[in-house]
């Protein structure tokens, strides 16, 4: 006879033993991987299409002749696409779920990229940006409630660093974007260059579709979610099939809804300034916005500094916005993941606005560079980069989405995205306007942001690394 014993299965009773199992378990599932995986993916897409569009902003300048306004609403088109998906993405994805939510918003991307490939004028281009950002702002509180939900609380593998871990996806997919121009840029004949933004934008597609065909066979709903809607049996389907965890339903659990009020209303974005969120939401909130305000400015605006500014060819442009985003910003993103359970996010987040404050006050001391000076600007961009992939950019995910319990999650990432893409549309409207009047002055007032940012941690001490808001918001 066989000595070997079988460890009973956990007996879940409540959405407590759920949260507080997954809390110390997390995933122990090849299938919870691969929606860690997918989720990635969905940021993958959501950063390509952000960026697909920075380096031919040039060319769509000039076969629309746009003056520096119209094209910053070009630019800006997306951002307020996004400010909308945010806002209605937020409360739906609490209110019915983070699995159809994930299943819908693909679609946004493929009609989009495709729209914007084949656009006759700026207007068309606008609209089909726009529809994009919808898709974006869709998809980053449900992503960002997947990672958070199908992750241990600690340790290794923990919500911190899966959280995290949306930056150097971003910034893979921005360097592929650009390594994507430079092939195209290559093959092309010179003077078919006109229409590189054009197949840059529209292959967007292409990754979207993938995605969501793969989506449909791997993805399941969060358990925490289901738990929280009184739907036991669902949960512990799920941690079995997915989590790798034995657990059993008590014949006694509770079967009705667990939170305090309807999630997924409007009610619960006036929650995150209840006395329990308020800093947490102004912590959140100066992450995100100072650490954008810079970024867009800075990340986005990179082809147009490089060219501009710095008065260099296309090549030249190319290759160093691939560099700066493949290289500085991925291994930024890398290093930031590594360390925040270490150091945690807010002193992560302090380190990054320091860098990117130094980095833009000597651009701005530099001014228009020669000779060596050129190397030394272009590094000072690597630099910021560098700092705000593993800093304020990865962590400013980590406030939005760690800083709640499971019912206030979307949310309250979508009240965050909102806010923080209503700055991004400023920078982005009126960098190349201030850009083309400040010349590389301009830096001065940029440099302004990531110091607010700086001092408004230094005031508000809150930080979300290994915080176990569920159990809090059960406990009260």
């Amino acid at each position: 006879m066989s000595n070997t014993q079988t460890a009973a299965p956990t007996v879940i009773r409540s959405a407590r033993d759920v949260h507080a199992l997954l809390a110390e378990r997390g995933s122990q599932g090849a299938r919870t991987k691969a929606i860690i995986v997918l989720a990635l993916g969905g940021i993958f897409m959501d950063a390509y299409d952000f960026s697909s569009l920075a380096f031919g902003i040039t060319a769509v300048k000039e076969e629309f002749g746009l003056d520096p306004l119209m094209t910053g609403f070009v630019n800006a088109a997306i951002m307020v696409g996004s400010v909308v998906g945010a806002i209605f993405g937020g409360m739906l994805v609490d209110r019915f779920g983070r699995y159809k939510l994930f299943m819908a918003d693909m679609a946004f991307f493929v009609v989009a990229a495709i729209g914007c490939a084949l656009a006759p004028n700026e207007w068309v281009l606008i609209f089909f940006r726009f529809l994009m950002g919808v898709g974006v702002g869709l998809d980053l509180p449900v992503a960002m409630a997947f990672l958070a939900e199908f992750s241990r609380l600690r340790g290794s593998g923990s919500r911190s660093q899966r959280v995290n871990a949306w930056s150097p996806a971003w910034y893979i997919a921005t360097g592929f974007g650009y390594l994507l121009v430079l092939a195209v840029f290559l093959a092309l004949p010179l003077e078919q260059h006109g229409i590189l933004w054009r197949i840059v934008v529209g292959f967007g597609a292409v990754p979207a579709i993938i995605v969501l065909l793969v989506r449909r066979r791997y993805m399941a709903e969060s358990p925490q979610w289901l738990a929280d809607q009184g739907d036991l049996r669902g949960a512990v389907d799920v941690m079995r099939s997915h989590h790798g965890l034995e657990v059993e339903l008590a014949p006694d659990a509770e079967t009705s809804r667990t939170t305090k009020e309807r999630t997924g209303h409007w009610r619960q974005y006036a929650e995150l300034f209840s006395s329990r969120y308020r800093l947490r939401t102004i912590a959140a909130l100066c992450v995100s916005v100072f650490s954008t305000f810079g970024y867009n400015a800075v990340a986005y605006g990179t082809p147009l500094i490089i060219a501009m500014l710095f008065q260099q060819g296309p090549l030249v442009t190319i290759l160093s916005a691939l560099v700066i985003n493949l290289g500085f910003g991925a291994v930024g993103g890398i290093l930031g993941v590594s360390l925040v359970n270490r150091i945690g996010a807010r002193k992560l987040t302090i380190i990054g606005f320091a860098i990117q404050a130094a980095s833009l006050l000597t651009l701005a001391i530099v001014g228009i560079p020669t000779g060596a000076l050129v190397l030394i600007s272009i590094a000072m961009l690597a630099a910021f980069v560098f700092a705000q992939a593993g800093g304020p950019g990865a962590n400013l995910m980590s406030y939005a989405t760690l800083s709640y319990p499971t019912r206030l999650r979307g949310v309250g990432v979508g009240f965050n995205e909102a806010v923080k893409r209503v700055f991004s549309i400023a920078s982005l409207v009126f960098f190349p306007v201030l850009a083309a009047a400040l010349s590389t002055g301009v830096f001065w007032i940029v440099a302004l942001a990531p110091l607010a940012g700086l001092v408004s941690l230094l005031i508000v001490k809150w930080d979300p690394t290994g915080k176990d808001v569920d159990a809090e918001d059960h406990a009260a």
